[in-house]
């Protein structure tokens, strides 16, 4: 191990005594307690993963968690086949029949945001969830499968104690104004460019 003098040590500790003290008084100065609406964006990798990073915090406090995929139902993911070990502590909903360029047709594409959303509303209005996930809901609203006042509207006036996660690319503005956290997930470098197909545990 690297040894180190008494004197840098003293320093240390001083320092990170003083930090303590700050950090300390900030987290003490938020006292407010709301369900949050999060939104993962962004052209990198990871957003629905995060949200379901989330979802296992979730149950980890006896939570349920309800989940509505607006675009990817016709993959099969392997989050799904893992949470079904929770019971009915997880209500899972594939209602999207894949990505826009495989359906090719506009009104069924509709037709099925539409249900996932209706769906979406269920839940939020359940009283038993703790969480709700749409994944890739952004995606929805970007190619305006569904109106973005009605959903922000609604999202915006859920019940006070639920948290919700978006995911998906290009965020629509208005949902970014009414979210309490937004993350954006950047592009860096991605395997899929090298000629790396989509594998399973990973992208699924």
């Amino acid at each position: 191990m690297k040894q180190i003098d008494p004197e840098t040590a003293r320093r240390h500790k001083t320092k990170m005594e003083r930090r303590k003290a700050v950090q300390d008084a900030e987290v003490a100065e938020k006292t407010v307690e709301k369900g949050l609406l999060i939104v993962n964006t962004g052209p990198g990798k990871g957003k629905s993963t995060a949200a379901f990073g989330l979802a296992l915090r979730m149950l980890g406090y006896g939570k349920r968690v309800g989940i509505v995929q607006f675009i990817k139902g016709a993959w099969h993911a392997g989050e799904k086949h893992a949470l079904a070990v929770f019971g009915d502590k997880v209500a899972w909903y594939a209602m999207g029949e894949g990505f826009t360029w495989e359906t090719q047709d506009l009104t069924r594409d509709i037709a099925a945001a539409e249900r996932a959303w209706a769906k979406a509303r269920e839940l939020m209005a359940d009283p038993s969830f703790g969480l709700v996930i749409l994944d890739e809901l952004n995606i929805a609203l970007r190619y305006d499968y569904l109106n973005l006042d009605e959903v922000v509207r609604d999202l915006a006036t859920r019940r006070d104690d639920l948290h919700v996660v978006v995911t998906g690319r290009n965020a629509k503005p208005a949902l970014i104004e009414a979210a309490d956290l937004v993350t954006e997930m950047g592009a860096v470098k991605h395997h899929f460019t090298a000629g790396v197909k989509a594998q399973k545990g990973i992208e699924f």
